[in-house]
């Protein structure tokens, strides 16, 4: 099959047309910055102010809840249930604090089921809670005063005497946990 055309030929039939399109494509741009900029401007400008207070979401205790309480929730549920608070205390409402001071102030060195396996653990040298021998060596006495006065690289921590004694009752229900 013959070409009708020559590329010459093309090149200019084509040419008139495309310093058409280019002057149209140019149109275009101001055109769609003309009718943008107005918008974009008026967006901008409500970024310099405070949002105004009937905008704003009513804060909930749900909003400080992370994935990594799930996590953790998930790892330390392969470990035997714990009552955190000493039975017959009547201390009901201490068994939160038990499990928020475990989670903020324990898994980091002895992990969440208390075997030493927390992101400090192995630099801290934590001992495994969960050993025989280990539980076996101290008293419940010697578990708080290692809680409220701090042992070798571990800080003490000023906590209240229930959420004390729920620590210890904690690290006691450790004792043989499944690895």
């Amino acid at each position: 099959m013959a070409i009708p055309f020559t590329a010459q030929q093309v090149r200019k039939r084509a040419a008139p047309r495309m310093r058409f399109s280019r002057q149209a494509a140019t149109l275009c741009h101001v055109v769609l910055i003309v009718a943008l900029v107005p918008s974009a401007m008026r967006t901008l400008s409500g970024c310099d102010r405070p949002p105004a207070a009937h905008e704003l979401e009513e804060w909930t205790p749900r909003d400080h809840h992370s994935s990594d309480d799930d996590k953790q929730s998930a790892r330390a549920q392969g470990a035997k249930q714990v009552d955190s608070a000493p039975r017959g205390s009547g201390d009901s409402d201490v068994a939160p604090l038990v499990d928020i001071a475990w989670r903020q102030q324990c898994t980091n060195c002895h992990g969440a089921t208390g075997k030493g396996d927390g992101q400090m653990g192995a630099l801290l040298h934590a001992p495994d809670l969960t050993r025989a021998e280990w539980q076996s060596s101290v008293t419940d006495n010697d578990v708080a005063a290692m809680i409220r006065n701090g042992k070798n690289r571990m800080p003490k921590f000023d906590l209240p005497d229930p959420v004390v004694r729920g620590l210890v009752a904690r690290i006691r229900s450790l004792r043989g946990a499944p690895p």
